[in-house]
């Protein structure tokens, strides 16, 4: 059977519960998925220690209307998620939920707050793997009856998109993840991401794209409106509607390309609710991400010229070294009381960046490349 993506307008965040209600019902409802004592664990993307006008996290509306509905529905819902930022001193996934509102929602609900850092991972087997034929995966996530993904929907230095399906990134440990950005290839990380989500694959996602993320996202991009709310049972469908929803190729994206050839998902959802062409709004693209939308026997000749490399702006590093300990290349290296990025050694995923709770990590273009992005390649 085609899955179906369900696109809703919703203009601003009082009317979530209302819109996401109208994008469940679209598909079929939250029954066809919960029966009444279902734990269904609730994954949204907590990403880092910001707030929610910053549009780096699911906003905990979002999160209160799913908790509210499970509830309706029979279901006892939980609230989990492992945040992507380490640092000496830090309690990082309890300070992302206090910080993105996900705390004060579970506090409201009286539900169950899962920090996956604390509470534990199962070593699984992945059959068929595509790169990591054992991972390590949340006990919560393997011992919920009912997995729910609540991306937010932005753009990705390293994946050009992330959605349903990368949003499971944060049900393994640091160790896994710092193996598959270390992969460096768009295509090897995309089979790493589908790794997890052949073992996790939740039955549900419903999409924050009310306020969206463009740019170099996901987490130093720009907040934009994109006013609608998404929700499919296929998350690989889902993240095909919504990545050319903001303008990109959806088979430029490595995870929906990746799953296509694993035998996930379709490659043309049906979509109903809204129409797709009505919502359409063209996302900034990331910087780091702009190569993959070049011919690769034009990378293989220019490569060298190509480049966006990050480096350290030590005026506004505050030397907590967050970027270290996420650096799966060790290329960071510490000169007397700074940082600097061994260049010879950085494979470019754009970790550093992405994880630095100060924003201190910046990005150089070579020449030829400023040219390509002034052009709109």
């Amino acid at each position: 059977m085609n899955p179906r993506v369900s696109i809703v307008r919703c203009s601003d965040y009082s009317g979530v519960k209302a819109a996401i209600k109208e994008a469940l019902a679209l598909i079929g409802g939250l029954e066809s998925v919960i029966s009444p004592g279902n734990r269904v664990l609730l994954k949204p993307n907590v990403l880092a220690i910001r707030a929610p006008e910053d549009a780096v996290t699911t906003h905990p509306t979002v999160v209160a209307a799913m908790c509210e509905l499970v509830m309706e529905a029979g279901g006892i819902p939980v609230i989990g998620d492992g945040s992507g930022i380490a640092k000496p001193g830090s309690t990082t996934t309890s300070e992302a939920f206090r910080a993105s509102g996900t705390e004060g929602v579970a506090s409201a609900f009286g539900v169950e707050l899962i920090n996956f850092e604390t509470s534990g991972y199962t070593e699984v087997a992945v059959p068929d793997a595509g790169q990591f034929p054992r991972l390590y995966i949340a006990k919560a996530v393997l011992e919920a009856d009912v997995v729910i993904s609540l991306p937010k929907l932005k753009t990705h230095e390293l994946t050009l998109y992330t959605g349903a399906v990368k949003n499971l990134f944060g049900t393994i440990p640091q160790k896994n993840r710092k193996q598959a950005h270390a992969l460096e290839d768009r295509a090897l990380f995309g089979n790493a991401v589908l790794d997890i989500y052949s073992i996790v694959k939740p039955h549900l996602a419903v999409m924050d794209g009310v306020l969206g993320m463009e740019g170099n996202g996901p987490a130093n991009g720009i907040p934009v409106f994109a006013g609608v709310v998404m929700a499919s049972y296929d998350c690989v469908a889902l993240d095909i509607v919504a990545s050319e929803l903001i303008g990109i190729d959806p088979l430029k994206v490595p995870t929906n390309k990746v799953a296509l050839s694993r035998g996930f998902g379709t490659e043309h959802p049906e979509v109903v609710g809204t129409p797709l062409e009505e919502v359409k709004v063209r996302f900034k693209r990331s910087e780091g991400g702009i190569t993959a939308y070049l011919p690769s026997f034009l990378i293989g000749i220019l490569r060298k010229q190509l480049t966006v490399k990050p480096f350290i702006n030590t005026s506004s590093c505050a030397f907590c070294k967050a970027c270290v300990m996420n650096c799966s290349a060790n290329a960071i290296e510490e000169v007397g009381r700074s940082l600097k990025i061994n260049q010879q050694k950085c494979i470019q995923c754009y970790c550093c960046r992405e994880l630095c709770p100060n924003d201190a990590v910046e990005i150089k273009k070579s020449l030829l490349m400023k040219i390509v992005t002034r052009s709109g390649t």
